[in-house]
């Protein structure tokens, strides 16, 4: 086979258009909250490329709801406004697709408990419906039970219903049980979906087409042939004007119970019965139900907390943490979080999973690393097994999307003596990953029905169980500062090597 270059797609797999027929049946997105950051920022390009793949026409309208005072032409100028603003402009396509998609955009004002929204609302929607509750958490239930006692859930012959809710779901395990409850109570969980924009990735899911997709993979892919597992969600941002929400969540709460664990509990599930939405979810609430449950003298063994201190990121100076606008000047709310966790399945029995999120660190950096056992033994010349890298599978989610396979190959010359080499694919620059939002594809789903990127009852609630030891064990502790641009706190590098392990090193700027 004639040689192709690194990062291209084969030609023996071209990408995949929309079909003829890919516009997705008709449907009303109602976004509760319209007027808020969310809706701007990701919602609406998102949307706008689903428009411009074909995905939506005419038929798809967006109803905002928000309690700013104003009509259909002041949401569409501040969404406009928004789009100028971060330079959104300029391709021919995507400002037609645009245009397009805001010619459907309606507002309606009003109190989110107050009934006489919901007697204008139903005036203005019928057949298929989505309700985005792009809102505050503690709007989540109110909301849902109002569209309920309104008849505005009830689906039938002439359209469905389904629900959108974004995170955070609840904050503890109490809360997060008690939340559901009151859904549920409402609407059926056929009409539910809990959001988390990291499914939508496109490298995410491809962990389970990297899976399942090759033998080679999946026959290696446990405890036999795998020695850890390394989920790394860094950021270089800081704080800055989330000041409220942070301190009341921080990063363990923000990313670990959602975004760390939907990718824990797809590098771990076993191989569904089938691809349908509930197979699927039933194999990861059971890879959430399988993780250790730490006492807390354990939980405070196998994590590390840290706050970031006053310091500069590249050209930028930050405060720390605690001199941020909103934040308590006694705050005990942590910035990074690491934590070891154990799966208990005979797949995994064993393999450690390293978990570590944090702000104001070297570089964005969202990856997963998985380490293969090294070789118990090798013939080469002045060569032992140990002296061996392990071979590596990496999963960059983002930035530079791709996966890296490390390996051992022979130096070139006379002698044999080894080296490591890495193949590597990167998604090419055609796939414009870097403008997707991760919604488009969860967007898609909702409209077609299928709910397999979302997340189920029992796995929210089997995954705050698995975090509330270590809620338990931080409540009286102070977060161990660290500085800006570095990698975390000392005591994360402490807590991998201990078991003679170190963390894969989190990308740095370019240039």
């Amino acid at each position: 086979m004639a040689g192709r270059s690194p990062g291209t797609i084969p030609p023996e797999f071209p990408p995949v258009p929309p079909s003829s027929d890919a516009v997705l049946p008709p449907a009303t997105l109602v976004i509760f909250g319209a007027t808020g950051d969310l809706t701007a920022r990701l919602l609406m390009p998102a949307l706008t490329t689903l428009r411009r793949q074909g995905y939506l026409d005419d038929g798809h309208g967006v109803l905002g709801i928000g309690h700013s005072e104003g009509d259909a032409t002041m949401l569409r100028d501040k969404l406009d406004a928004f789009r100028a603003e971060k330079g959104g402009e300029g391709d021919a396509d995507k400002d037609a697709a645009w245009s397009a998609l805001l010619d459907q955009v309606d507002y309606l004002s009003g109190d989110f408990e107050d009934d006489a929204l919901y007697a204008s609302l139903a005036e203005r929607i019928e057949g298929n419906v989505v309700f985005y509750l792009a809102v505050p958490p503690k709007f989540f239930a109110p909301i849902v039970e109002k569209l309920a006692s309104c008849g505005l859930t009830k689906e039938s012959d002439a359209g469905w219903r389904r629900i959108i809710i974004e995170k955070p779901f609840g904050h503890d395990l109490e809360s997060a049980a008690a939340l559901n409850a009151r859904l549920l109570a409402c609407v059926p969980e056929t009409q539910l979906y809990r959001i988390d924009h990291f499914l939508g990735k496109e490298t995410v899911q491809n962990i389970v087409v990297a899976r399942f997709a090759n033998t080679i993979i999946e026959k290696i892919w446990n405890s036999d042939c795998i020695d850890s597992v390394q989920i790394t969600a860094a950021e270089t941002v800081d704080v800055g004007t989330r000041g409220s929400f942070y301190d009341a969540t921080g990063a363990l709460r923000d990313m670990v119970p959602n975004h760390l664990f939907q990718i824990l509990a797809t590098l771990a599930m076993e191989p569904p019965a089938s691809f349908d939405a509930e197979s699927v979810r039933d194999e990861k609430a059971k890879v959430l139900r399988a993780i250790r449950l730490y006492d807390p003298a354990e939980a405070a063994e196998n994590s590390v907390r840290g706050r970031y201190g006053a310091g500069r990121i590249g050209d930028r100076t930050i405060p720390a943490y605690r001199d941020t606008p909103d934040v308590a000047a006694d705050s005990r709310t942590e910035t990074y979080a690491a934590l070891k966790l154990m799966v208990d399945s005979w797949r995994w029995a064993g393999v450690p999973f390293y978990l570590r999120t944090g702000k104001a660190l070297t570089a964005r950096d969202t990856e997963v690393v998985v380490t293969f056992r090294q070789v118990p033994f090798a013939h080469f010349p002045r060569t032992r097994g140990a002296d061996l890298p392990a071979n590596r599978i990496v999963f960059q989610i983002q930035p530079d999307e791709g996966i890296d396979m490390d390996v051992s190959i022979k130096q070139p010359g006379p002698e044999v003596a080894t080296e490591g080499a890495t193949l590597a694919y990167r998604y090419p620059r055609s796939a414009d990953l870097a403008h997707l939002t991760g919604y488009e594809s969860l967007l898609h789903d909702v409209l077609t029905g299928d709910q397999s990127l979302f997340q189920r009852a029992d796995a929210i609630e089997a995954g705050w169980r698995a975090v509330q030891p270590f809620l338990d064990a931080w409540r009286e502790s102070e977060p161990e500062t660290y500085e800006p641009g570095g990698t975390g706190p000392a005591a994360a590098d402490r807590l991998i090597e201990r078991d003679g392990r170190r963390w894969h090193s989190i990308a740095r700027p370019e240039g």
